[in-house]
């Protein structure tokens, strides 16, 4: 039951978590203790969090998973964890991020609880309602990115990384929709109903804008941002961005896969090393290449 409790918390959905450190990692204080101390404290109540959210989602949405061909599979759907364990550990949870939360910041519990309102609207009304469905999606990433930065004093985080995790959450939003719609192919209004407001083309169409204003609002950021260095080394990184753009696009429309992006992202080992050095090169260019400290 324990190992059942776990699965369904979904670690692995904890990778998007690692957003609430771009705020730190771009504002140049990975290496300030007591931010980078706070930032880590945050990013556990975030996955604590999300976790909160998945079991009320899969609780919610029991009928329909039991009908799908994988989320059947899951402790909830199965019956291998029992539905008042689940709802036991949604309250133990809550009350754990609250605290943890109102401790932390305040500013920090507000994004929270934006964060865990917005995902029960999403589970009750909003995932029903097409296009908005993908944009609150996208919000949940860029919630993430504020949280990161409301806990530490940032003095030059720039309003371009936010328009970039905008344009590329809705990029793999609207990539998860696509793979969802080909993998279920004529039974997807079955299992999910949004997909009856969505078409293969129409989604195509949306894939191609998202994909152009992500790899357009990058390269702007590494031009116009105002703490980057003078010599623009930050433009170097945009053909990382690119590629990583080019192959989630191949696996969505050739593999068929991207229904669930953290899973492409621990499986495909492509994106895993352009991540890697993209994380890298930030790190080189902000903390090895400045010549003084960040303005």
């Amino acid at each position: 039951m324990f190992l059942a409790l776990i699965k369904t918390m979904r670690p692995k959905q904890w990778v998007k978590n690692a957003l609430l450190f771009i705020a730190l990692l771009f504002d140049g204080q990975v290496f300030h203790w007591p931010a980078l101390l706070r930032t880590l404290a945050a990013f556990g109540l975030f996955c604590l969090l999300a976790s909160l959210v998945y079991i009320v989602n899969d609780l919610s949405d029991l009928e329909a998973d039991r009908n799908h061909p994988k989320k059947r599979l899951r402790p909830i759907p199965s019956g291998k964890l029992p539905i008042n364990v689940a709802w036991a550990a949604a309250g133990v949870l809550f009350l754990l991020v609250t605290a943890g939360a109102l401790w932390l910041s305040w500013q920090f519990a507000i994004l929270a609880g934006l964060y865990l309102a917005l995902n029960f609207a999403y589970t009750r009304w909003l995932k029903h309602i097409p296009i908005m469905d993908v944009m609150i999606l996208a919000g949940f990433y860029v919630l993430r990115v504020g949280a990161g930065g409301v806990i530490i004093d940032v003095s030059s985080f720039s309003p371009w990384l936010y328009v970039f995790t905008t344009f590329l959450a809705l990029f793999l939003g609207i990539g998860k929709r696509r793979a969802e719609m080909v993998l279920l192919e004529g039974e997807a209004n079955a299992h999910r109903k949004v997909l009856a407001g969505y078409t293969l083309p129409l989604l195509d169409q949306l894939i191609i804008i998202v994909s152009t204003c992500t790899i357009i609002t990058y390269g702007l950021y590494t031009f116009l941002a105002p703490n980057l260095p003078a010599n623009h080394a930050m433009m170097f990184t945009i053909p990382l961005v690119i590629y990583g753009v080019f192959r989630y696009l191949y696996l969505v429309q050739v593999e068929h896969c991207g229904g669930a992006p953290e899973e492409v992202l621990f499986s495909d080992r492509p994106l895993q090393i352009v991540l890697v050095v993209w994380v890298i090169s930030i790190f080189v260019i902000f903390y090895l290449l400045q010549p003084g400290p960040l303005a």
